[in-house]
């Protein structure tokens, strides 16, 4: 656990950054800083947070927020099933506490690690997921804190940190040009969900099963993961 908690350093420090901004926009469109805390530990999932706070922010609808969200997250299905092997053997409890502190940075780097030597297994995985969400959930705690004492945030030009978090994120989950394709498909099918004057969390949901269909139909006509 000591290897992976030391080499997902520098990926939680990044994290840290933009968990703060999403913690001071958060908190700028009323939710409360515990609430962001509770959200942080209890999805720990950045890029879905950041959207269906987004999404509640412009609609008011926790139904709408929620399924941008869990749009955004379907990628875990695939995550979580790469994962059977390192998971073999342990007990259901420590099964879910590993699937549950996995994320995309942590799993990228346990894959990684795993590629160059076969013993990286679980141990690693759990280490760096546990420094992943603990540094998640303060930043953007202290984010929130911090934003529900400052004035509106859009005067000092923080107002794109929403964006700017997501591109960041985006760019983190970005794994060469395999995955141009489906990228491009599902920006594609959002931009014309949304033209269409639907609801953006209906956008999120089609672009993202568009996405993932492509990586699928690429997968079996070529063998390449997309």
């Amino acid at each position: 656990m000591k290897n992976g908690a030391i080499a997902i350093l520098p990926l939680a420090l990044g994290a840290a950054i933009y968990g703060f901004a999403f913690g001071l926009l958060a908190a700028q469109v009323g939710f409360p800083w515990w609430g962001v805390g509770l959200m942080s530990a209890a999805v720990h999932a950045g890029s879905s947070q950041i959207v269906s706070v987004e999404q509640f922010a412009s609609t008011q609808t926790v139904v709408g927020a929620a399924l941008a969200g869990a749009a955004l997250n379907l990628r875990y299905i695939g995550i979580v099933a790469s994962l059977s092997d390192i998971l073999a053997g342990l007990s259901i409890n420590t099964k879910l506490l590993a699937i549950h502190i996995t994320g995309d940075e942590n799993w990228a780097l346990t894959m990684a690690e795993r590629a160059k030597s076969p013993d990286v297994g679980a141990a690693f995985l759990i280490g760096s997921g546990f420094v992943m969400i603990i540094v998640w959930t303060v930043s953007t705690t202290a984010g929130a804190v911090v934003g529900a004492v400052l004035p509106d945030l859009e005067r000092f030009g923080l107002g794109f940190a929403f964006t700017a978090a997501f591109i960041a994120m985006a760019r983190g989950l970005w794994r060469g040009r395999p995955q141009m394709l489906p990228w491009m498909v599902a920006a594609a099918v959002t931009i014309v969900v949304i033209s269409l004057g639907l609801p953006k969390a209906y956008a999120i949901v089609a672009g993202t099963v568009s996405g993932i269909v492509m990586s699928l139909i690429l997968r079996r006509a070529s063998g390449v993961v997309a």
